[in-house]
């Protein structure tokens, strides 16, 4: 897809997972939405994968680190044609393959995950595999920055560059604000990228709330370079829906009626502004 066709889909995958939150009453949409842009340029441009063959041995891996956040993944594995939307509907009832984190019952999922901290060193595994078995296909980690906090992140980060892992791509969602506080205050993590540098990585900060950026980010990714990468995503919380931005107490939670209505007003004027 190209840049502006990322952005509708975007807006549409945005509208979706307030759509999802709103039916089940539950989940973490100030994070799923600030993730929203990452995740549709992953699944509709960046990624090797088939809707169709959801174990095709050749697909990239993805591992959605943050998976509190797992309704924004749902909404786009609906929208790559993964999952039904009669599935994806169900989201949060009883006896639901869709559970409130990342499960392999569902198709397009590779791991369960969503303990904070473990989806980088699972990452690296994949990567390494990938390497020894001499295949091509590279292994995308979307981390979240209260994540940051992990040790197993840095164990998994001098691992990557110490096996010249060029095939693992590693994204942190960058929106200042965990469950608590923000980051800053919870467990500063500033100068993140001299940090990632320092560790022997590829480091790359974009404006990850820019469709533009993160395409270009990922153009320019050597996977020949003998070190493993990182798109440090600095993205607003709550990202797309005015009443919700930046601000802390959507980092779980569900709209109101007239809150849900304003959300989907504003989502589909971008919508219609984009179809023009």
């Amino acid at each position: 897809m190209q840049v502006k066709e990322l952005m509708l889909q975007a807006e549409k995958n945005r509208k979706r997972l307030v759509e999802v939150v709103e039916i089940a009453k539950a989940g973490h949409i100030g994070g799923g939405l600030s993730s929203m842009n990452m995740l549709t340029a992953l699944y509709f441009r960046v990624m090797n994968v088939d809707p169709k063959n959801p174990k095709w041995a050749d697909r990239d891996r993805f591992v959605m680190s943050k998976g509190h956040c797992v309704e924004a993944l749902y909404s786009v594995l609906e929208a790559r044609g993964f999952i039904s939307k009669e599935l994806t509907d169900t989201y949060g009832r009883f006896d639901t393959p869709l559970a409130g984190h990342p499960t392999i019952e569902v198709p397009g999922i590779e791991v369960n995950s969503g303990a904070l901290g473990h989806g980088l060193p699972i990452g690296v595994g994949m990567a390494i595999a990938a390497k020894m078995d001499r295949k091509a296909w590279r292994t995308f980690v979307l981390m979240g920055d209260g994540e940051q906090g992990e040790g197993s992140i840095y164990e998994a980060a001098m691992a990557g560059s110490h096996y010249k892992l060029d095939n693992l791509v590693a994204i942190i969602d960058r929106n200042g604000l965990q469950i608590s506080d923000t980051t800053e205050n919870v467990m500063a993590l500033e100068p993140i990228a001299e940090r990632w540098r320092a560790f022997g990585w590829e480091v790359q900060e974009i404006d990850g709330d820019d469709m533009q950026a993160i395409a270009d980010a990922f153009d320019r990714i050597d996977y020949g370079c003998g070190k493993p990468h990182l798109i440090v995503s600095r993205t607003t919380k709550g990202r797309g829906v005015s009443l919700m931005e930046n601000i802390l107490k959507w980092h779980h939670g569900v709209p109101t009626d007239e809150e849900y209505r304003r959300a989907i007003e504003e989502i589909d004027a971008r919508i219609e502004s984009l179809t023009k």
